[in-house]
């Protein structure tokens, strides 16, 4: 399975929970000046479709940005009409999953077992987001990797800081989904670049281990 995240190896998804469409300028400009190039805005919060569009127009060449929570096909073509590429949900729903591939998109869907993990990958998923990883710990990510296809991009989501990503990657995860450890609604620039970049540094120690 070809992968198709950015940067690899162990790209780093920011989930921009509540991000309002007048924040999404600084907010990308930040995220993407750290390095990071997957950025997800959840549908679950009211703007969600014009703060991704913005992020879509402001997003490097090599930049994966969509929606995260996208719980419907409708939700899919919603994304698509605004630029989106990147289709990520917190559940195994086939129909999105097979709609979003069949549409040109990355699809990143939620699992937490194996039976999801598989339904998810005939679906036609592109890699797995191993949600919640608070009840997934990393000796669990392995045992889940040892019965998949080799090379599914696993990404834990859920808990995930600069201290615990080196546990995950040691047991086979490929990358990670951030969320509230990097961005709150209405957090200081001063404060986003701080976080953005223990992120990005917590990375590159994994990459000089790698």
């Amino acid at each position: 399975m070809s992968n198709p995240f950015h940067p690899a190896p162990f790209p780093m998804v920011a989930i921009l929970r509540g991000l309002t469409p007048e924040e999404a300028p600084m907010v990308g400009r930040v995220l993407f000046n750290a390095g990071f190039r997957m950025l997800e805005v959840p549908l679950n919060r009211p703007g969600a479709i014009e703060a991704m569009r913005r992020l879509v127009d402001m997003a490097p060449d090599d930049a994966l940005v969509g929606a995260g929570t996208v719980l419907k096909v409708s939700d899919v073509n919603a994304v698509k009409d605004a630029g989106g590429r990147l289709i990520v949900s917190p559940h195994c729903a086939e129909d999105v999953i097979s709609h979003a591939a069949t549409n040109g998109m990355i699809a990143l869907p939620g699992v937490a077992t194996p039976t999801e993990a598989f339904r998810a990958l005939q679906a036609g998923a592109h890699g797995l987001k191993l949600f919640p990883a608070e009840m997934i710990p990393p000796a669990a990510v392995k045992a889940i990797l040892s019965i998949l296809p080799a090379g599914t991009p696993l990404f834990p989501v859920g808990g995930i800081n600069p201290q615990n990503m080196a546990g995950y990657v040691a047991a086979g995860a490929t990358g990670f989904g951030i969320g509230g450890q990097l961005y709150q609604p209405g957090v200081e620039e001063t404060a986003l670049t701080r976080s953005a970049q223990a992120f990005v540094a917590a990375r590159e120690k994994l990459l000089q281990g790698a």
